[in-house]
């Protein structure tokens, strides 16, 4: 199942109020629990602000974060949680492998990664 897109400021602020976020070299990760509501699943944002660099290197930037909210973080994010991927100056050149290493690093730290299930848990 494809995760849905936050577009609406209030879901960005409300994500960044709950105080739930972990930066590695190519990304930052903020999460929240998913309000009262919401549709079940999975919901994230993207952002890139001008810090990152020029227009080019910001949409760059936001084209591989997209991509790995699309193809990886439904993979390792628990359902439930909003979740905002914030660029970094190294996220437009960093190799993709490592920003898929990073947002596993992330979603770990932050505890909302998906549980693990089954053989070879014990």
């Amino acid at each position: 199942m494809r995760p849905m897109v936050l577009r609406r400021r209030g879901d960005f602020l409300r994500v960044a109020a709950a105080g739930r976020k972990w930066a590695t070299p190519g990304i930052l990760v903020q999460a929240a629990p998913a309000p009262p509501g919401a549709p079940a699943g999975l919901r994230y944002g993207i952002t890139a602000s001008r810090k990152v660099g020029n227009a080019v290197t910001r949409n760059r930037a936001k084209r591989r974060l997209r991509a790995l909210a699309v193809n990886h973080l439904p993979l390792v994010a628990a359902p439930g949680f909003d979740y905002v991927l914030i660029a970094r100056q190294a996220t437009a050149s960093r190799p993709f492998a490592a920003l898929i290493d990073d947002l596993n690093a992330a979603v770990s730290r932050l505890k909302v990664a998906r549980p693990k299930t089954g053989a070879g848990n014990g």
